[in-house]
């Protein structure tokens, strides 16, 4: 299968269609653990419904093999072209015996499906399940297309799904952004909508699918990838809100709409640029739809065609909104990879019983503390002075010249101390880069003299000579100037 959501899809119903004979069923497919698969595939299964990806990854870890398989089905072969999933396939054909039974299924057959069917059919016959004179799109479809505006497309959009007898419905657009932007916007405006795209985890993708098959939003917004295989009930309303890149994908969105007998709606709303792509999706199909309606959300046309009532708003009245919403749907762990399956604690949820409660620090007064010892370290210092350990005899040096050194108390005579009380500290200066220091001493106070300190010798570094500045004559002033000139004159 191209999709997830198709392959989920395809084994609920073989489950259905083989549950009295036994048949087991597995799907496999990206975005889940891979632990439950594996160990469906060691107790042994008889389908195995999945993406190529994760097909060819099971048989890489040689968990899964096949060699003995008897039939091999693609089913929407078509669209696993468009998605690049051709050396996959070629891959798996080449690990399955060439004595089996090969089945395409596609709405569409394109020319690189008959290629396809060539190479590794044998005695391929085409099966119809139609007549060859009925047109492809769905006969039960009523189809709308009109020209639209992109800023009035959100408006144009809420009026439509406020229409009489409409059900579950499905917008589908061309980007990402641009169905998480038409999501957002439809949950402001108050219906019950969710998005469906590919860049969405798995466990977002199969709960927005299920509260929408069960009634609880009715407005699904996907990109294509929900466009293929993927089969609910009563949908009564399929919008393309921007242009299908090609015919094909106009058909499969709007296939989803009118089927086992039941009408549907599809309405397209064709932007000014993409007139010219609309025209080659017309004459692909022999619609007739050359020229397309300008239409507005006040415009009288649109109420009647869709036959929406009258005064409707592009916001929906909160005595309509009946539905659920997504946010009844609950959260479960279904074993996404990459991702964190581990809840959050909360702060309702109770301790666990088997793990031993915290016992709390007894508290302790000033008489119970002991004395604190302090810490021994053992650190050896080793004062050094140009890489060379200093010697006994060596005499510190101050850092600069300018310093002066401290002098030992016996070196004052006693009549320079004063009697008196020490005077009170002053603030001393800020440090200056000059070359001589400056001291501070405070009023009254004797100077001190310093003593004589013996230097080691040390070497001291040869200074660079000095280069001669060079003189610069400078030009005369303008009065001399003009004294000269008087007497040359």
């Amino acid at each position: 299968m191209p999709t997830r959501e198709l392959a989920i899809q395809v084994t609920d119903d073989l489950k259905i269609a083989g549950g009295k004979l036994g048949s087991r069923v597995l799907s496999v497919y990206g975005g889940r653990a891979y632990e439950p698969q594996i160990a469906a595939l060691k107790d042994g299964v008889d389908v195995v419904v999945g993406t190529p990806g994760r097909l060819l990854d099971l048989v890489k870890q040689k968990y899964l093999d096949l060699s003995k398989i008897d039939a091999l089905v693609l089913d929407e072969a078509d669209r696993m072209l468009d998605l690049g999933f051709l050396p996959d396939i070629e891959r798996i054909v080449d690990l399955i015996p060439a004595k089996r039974q090969t089945m395409l299924f596609s709405a569409t057959m394109p020319g690189a499906i008959v290629t396809l069917s060539r190479k590794y059919l044998t005695r391929p016959t085409n099966i119809r399940a139609e007549s060859h004179a009925e047109s492809e799109t769905v006969p039960q479809v009523v189809q709308h297309v009109w020209q639209a505006h992109q800023m009035d497309k959100p408006e144009v959009l809420a009026r439509i799904l406020q229409a009489n007898g409409r059900g579950l419905t499905m917008v589908f657009c061309q980007t990402k952004r641009a169905c998480d932007r038409v999501a957002e916007d439809l949950a402001k405006r108050g219906f019950a909508a969710a998005a469906v795209h590919g860049d969405l985890g798995q466990g977002q993708r199969e709960r927005a699918l299920r509260a929408f098959r069960a009634g609880k939003i009715d407005v699904l917004v996907a990109t294509d990838v929900a466009a293929r295989g993927l089969d609910v009930d009563d949908i009564t309303h399929v919008v393309n809100y921007e242009c299908p890149e090609d015919d094909k994908a106009y058909v499969h969105r709007i296939g989803r709409t009118g089927r086992a007998g039941k009408e549907g709606i599809a309405v397209t709303l064709v932007d000014w640029r993409d007139i010219q792509r609309w025209k080659l999706i017309n004459t692909a199909l022999g619609l007739d739809f050359p020229n397309l309606e300008e239409m507005y959300s006040s415009s009288e046309a649109l109420y009647t065609a869709m036959d929406i009532p009258a005064g409707v708003t592009g916001t929906l009245p909160r005595d309509k909104r009946e539905r659920a919403g997504l946010n009844a749907e609950e959260l479960e762990d279904i074993g996404e990879t990459g991702r964190n399956r581990t809840p959050a604690r909360r702060a309702d949820k109770p301790e666990r019983s088997d793990r031993p409660a915290r016992t709390p620090r007894p508290e302790t007064t000033e008489q119970d503390e002991a004395p604190r010892t302090p810490r021994k370290r053992n650190r050896s210092r080793t004062r050094t002075r140009s890489g060379e350990p200093l010697t006994a005899d060596t005499t510190q040096v101050p850092a600069t010249a300018a310093e002066v050194p401290t002098v030992p108390e016996s070196a004052v005579p006693e009549s320079a101390v004063p009697d008196t009380e020490p005077a009170p500290k002053v603030k001393a200066a800020p440090r200056t880069r000059t070359p001589r220091a400056r001291t501070t001493k405070a009023a009254g106070e004797p100077a001190v003299v310093p003593q004589p300190v013996e230097v080691a010798d040390h070497p001291v570094k040869a200074e660079r000579p000095r280069t001669p500045r060079r003189r610069i004559r400078s030009a005369k002033p303008a009065d001399s100037l003009k004294g000269i000139s008087a007497e040359n004159s």
